[in-house]
């Protein structure tokens, strides 16, 4: 098995252990994925939610999936991007390992991750996915869960950049 695939997919439709969530640090929903999961979740989400005292940039929380197909839900709040100065690249490396530990911990086998960062917090997508694509086959080779990571991709542009920058980062 690949332990890694890209995927193109509405994150809260795949079938997987968990999935992660583009948080902002209240944790209380918001837009683009982060206000899809929200949603497709139901409010039993929302209420566990309430109840984690947010989350700060770079870290991860963890709660059930409720009505996602997904068991859980793993919430991590992504760099605002701010031309690269302000340690965006460690913060959304953070969020990387600090959800594969979450999931590496609960011995969840599967876990797909959206573009952390690369919608209203502007991050840049190539540098983006290097960082996601990096930190997550890095942390593969030092441990056996989770089985296999899916790089969850909502448009076709998106989706060939993770395919390019994963062929490349193999091939290394």
């Amino acid at each position: 098995m690949t332990r890694t695939i890209v995927q193109l997919a509405d994150i809260t439709t795949l079938k997987v252990d968990a999935i992660v969530n583009a948080a902002n640090t209240s944790l209380l929903g918001g837009g683009g994925v982060d206000g899809a999961i929200h949603r497709a979740a139901g409010p039993g989400l929302l209420e566990e939610c309430k109840n984690l005292g947010g989350c700060a940039t770079g870290e991860a929380k963890l709660t059930a999936g409720y009505d996602l197909p997904a068991k859980a839900v793993i919430h991590t709040v992504g760099p605002v991007w701010h031309g690269g100065g302000r340690g965006e690249e460690g913060l959304l490396a953070s969020c990387y390992r600090n959800s594969l530990q979450i999931a590496c911990d609960q011995k969840y086998a599967t876990v797909a991750f959206p573009s952390i960062s690369t919608g209203v917090y502007r991050f840049p997508l190539d540098r983006a996915t290097r960082i996601a694509v990096g930190t997550v086959l890095d942390f593969l080779m030092q441990h056996s869960l989770p089985q296999q990571v899916v790089f969850c991709c909502f448009s076709e542009d998106d989706q060939a950049v993770y395919q390019e920058v994963v062929q490349a980062l193999r091939e290394d």
